[in-house]
């Protein structure tokens, strides 16, 4: 059973930053792939970067303003939200799977997921 716990989204201004937070209640958590998604209202959910093991992938419209990282010690996962653009407004949901899917079809355990909004 895999329990996933995010927590930081709020709301930024433009050019602001926040740092999201994953909890992973999971038994071999080294061997999961852990992936942020994102989704704005009224579109589907879209991929942000996923983090396996030292290995990092990013989607092409966030990359160079966010960063994934991950505690294995804590079992949390982190993202760092750099030069934030109201284009980044959505819920944000973190997700493992054992295979660093990037379509939310994939088998991915999810969390609950937490909002975040950037102002103009």
């Amino acid at each position: 059973q895999v329990q996933l716990v995010e927590s930081g989204g709020g709301s930024v201004q433009a050019g602001g930053s926040l740092r999201l937070s994953c909890a992973a209640s999971v038994n071999r958590y080294s061997s999961y792939c852990m992936s942020w998604f994102r989704q704005a209202p009224g579109r589907e959910r879209v991929w942000v970067a996923h983090i396996y093991h030292a290995a990092t992938g990013y989607a092409d419209s966030v990359k160079g303003r966010f960063t994934i990282s991950k505690d294995n010690n804590k079992n949390i996962v982190y993202l760092q939200m750099n030069s934030l653009k109201p284009e980044d407004t959505a819920m944000y949901y973190c997700a493992a799977d054992a295979r660093c899917s990037v379509s939310p079809a994939g088998d991915h355990y999810w969390g609950q997921g937490t909002q975040v909004t950037v102002s103009s």
